[in-house]
């Protein structure tokens, strides 16, 4: 594919000419730094709109990215960031964007947006893909198939350490008063060795497959400072641990998990008041609990906390598919697979997990 992504009927190749509509590009390395003080100032980006998840999606996932912006007069108009999946078992799918909770259109003009849009739809029927998918927050097709799952957990963090402690309802606040009381401790960690523990034991009990080491070490590597883990301890032993990304005046916790002991300790609940507080105190604005499925026991938690859902908008263009993809655990189809994932050995499970993950999006 050329630099300038010349996939649009025939009126908009002569708008183009005519220098009325934005041109589209692929993202290439020189680009990088530009994209993400975009993405940095455009109220709609989020950090999955980050030019580093190119690098992550490519080298820790293996699948081709797309990653496209909208520029006019020298700057540019809005970003979307694609990646493709193709499996024999899950699919052939175009997103924005694939392991992150939000995606689609982030732009600072309609006519940006626009040529977004039409280079995706293309880029899709082009490619052959089952469906074109976007993660929005707001919806922008109405009229396409969507899926009504999920939804996101944000709430403002109060300045005052204290007052955040109060706000969080009377029973979800004994609990984590009790992993205060049952002596836990937290702290920012370098290497993913002990995270990765917490993680990795907490998802094989849900039945789910694991992301890789790689996976999490890259993550590390490209955001950097803005991307934390935070470690639960016992008397020195590991609890349950949380990655989270910053991004602007936000945090995000966004992979996490406990060891067995967590739930006698009450280890989670006490490290997400851990993030809450130490982004308090760093003076981050917005704790932003991420994506859970509607009636599941994530959602449950959330909602616990004080924080109300607010519903995501994933929209779907069908093109080779008949209907909108299900591949989450609460498809019945899954269940025997969840059973079964349950009872492998830990080290087979963290070893097979990957190879399948990678493919879920």
């Amino acid at each position: 594919m050329n630099r300038i992504v010349d996939v649009f009927q025939e009126d908009c190749k002569i708008a183009f000419l005519q220098g009325d509509l934005p041109s589209v590009h692929v993202l290439q390395p020189e680009d990088r730094e530009r994209w993400d003080r975009f993405v940095l100032a455009c109220p709609e980006a989020t950090f999955f709109h980050r030019a580093g998840w190119q690098t992550v999606i490519e080298r820790a996932l293996g699948h081709k990215t797309w990653f496209l912006y909208a520029e006019s007069g020298g700057k540019i108009q809005g970003v979307l960031p694609l990646a493709e999946i193709s499996s024999r078992i899950f699919g052939h799918s175009l997103s924005s964007l694939p392991f992150c909770v939000y995606g689609g259109i982030a732009a600072i003009s309609e006519t940006g947006r626009m040529v977004l849009d039409r280079a995706a739809q293309a880029l899709a029927k082009q490619l052959k893909v089952d469906y074109l998918e976007y993660r929005n927050i707001r919806t922008l097709h109405p009229d396409w198939p969507a899926k009504d799952l999920y939804v996101t957990f944000r709430k403002a963090i109060d300045p005052d350490v204290e007052r955040n402690m109060q706000s969080i309802p009377r029973k979800q606040r004994a609990m984590v008063r009790k992993g205060i009381k049952a002596g836990l401790e937290s702290t920012i960690d370098t290497d993913i060795g002990r995270f990765f523990l917490a993680y990795s034991s907490s998802v094989h009990r849900l039945g789910t497959p694991v992301f890789s080491q790689k996976y999490f070490r890259l993550l590390k590597e490209i955001f950097a400072e803005d991307c934390e883990l935070m470690i639960i301890l016992k008397g020195g032993r590991t609890i349950s641990g949380v990655m989270s990304f910053y991004f602007r005046e936000e945090v995000l916790p966004y992979y996490g998990g406990g060891t067995s002991e967590a739930r006698e300790v009450a280890g989670n609940d006490f490290m997400y008041w851990e993030l809450m507080r130490h982004a308090c105190e760093k003076g981050y604005k917005t704790f932003d609990f991420g994506r859970s499925k509607r009636n599941t026991g994530s959602f449950d938690f959330k909602k616990n906390w004080g924080f109300e859902p607010q519903a995501l908008h994933y929209e779907y263009q069908l093109h080779r598919a008949g209907a909108v993809p299900d591949h989450n655990p609460l498809n019945p189809k899954f269940r025997i697979f969840i059973k079964a994932w349950q009872k492998l050995p830990l080290p087979l499970a963290n070893f097979i997990g990957p190879y399948i993950v990678k493919n879920l999006g």
